[in-house]
């Protein structure tokens, strides 16, 4: 069974905390107001895009993509049939 992926708001959380800045130098850095950063990372809210930009520009951030392209459904059909060992 495949691993549920990590969501971008909780590998968000993890990269601040492994800045090594406090929390109080990354609010005051991309001028949001700590209240505002300290809630997101309780999970109590999001972030504006503004703010996320602003964060991945301190932290040194990017995205990279880690999707498998997914397969039409005749491919997924045959390939659910050939894992329980029938044949086509």
């Amino acid at each position: 069974m495949a691993r549920k992926p990590i969501k971008l708001s909780d590998q968000l959380r993890q990269a601040i905390d492994a800045s090594g800045m406090s929390r109080y130098a990354i609010a005051k850095a991309i001028s949001l107001d700590q209240s505002v950063l300290s809630r997101f990372m309780a999970g109590k809210s999001g972030l504006a895009v503004e703010n996320i930009d602003r964060l991945g520009e301190l932290l040194g951030l990017n995205i990279v993509a880690a999707m498998k392209p997914q397969a039409n459904k005749k491919t997924r059909a045959k390939q659910r049939t050939v894992n329980r060992g029938e044949h086509l």
